[in-house]
């Protein structure tokens, strides 16, 4: 009888211990608390397991991996391409030429712009993490959802972001 009330009062002292569900809302409705929600899962997730000494996060490796598919882009094109403004994307900037990833070229056709260019450091980083979040993401994605899935939500996400670019409203 004493065991069966100890173990009523043990569990009383857990319930009480932990806090109310936390309501969300009218954001549950939303799509961007949604999609928001699952970035940072998922950057969460790669970050955990991206090796400490190469400490980027997933914008700058965002930023690195389009300077490295589109060599000698110019500071505002990348800020356009990232969907940043001009002030983001000179401090992503000043942040992977500090790590010497990346160096600034004057423009060969107008000296007021730069062209961002990977060093061979940048290029190697670049590789290993590219690499790196791959794998992660795959496994993350692998562990919530069936490969059709991902394709389905892939497709979904590029139609939404699509619709967003002036480029596709014609």
């Amino acid at each position: 009888m004493a065991d069966a009330r100890v173990g009523r009062l043990a569990s009383q002292h857990r319930d009480a211990a932990e806090p109310p569900p936390v309501s969300y809302g009218v954001l549950g409705r939303l799509l961007g608390f949604h999609l928001r929600r699952s970035q940072t899962a998922v950057a969460a997730h790669v970050m955990d397991r991206v090796n400490p000494e190469d400490a980027i996060t997933p914008g700058l490796f965002g930023a690195l991996e389009v300077i490295a598919a589109n060599e000698g882009l110019a500071q505002s094109d990348l800020a356009k391409a990232m969907g940043v403004d001009r002030s983001s994307i000179v401090k992503a900037i000043d942040q992977l030429e500090a790590r010497s990833l990346i160096q600034r070229l004057p423009s060969d056709r107008d000296r007021r712009r730069h062209r961002l260019c990977l060093t061979p450091a940048g290029r190697a980083t670049c590789a290993r993490l590219r690499e790196r979040f791959l794998a992660q993401e795959a496994v993350f994605l692998q562990a919530r959802l069936s490969a059709e899935e991902v394709e389905t939500l892939m497709g979904l996400l590029e139609r939404l972001h699509g619709a967003a670019d002036p480029a596709c409203l014609a």
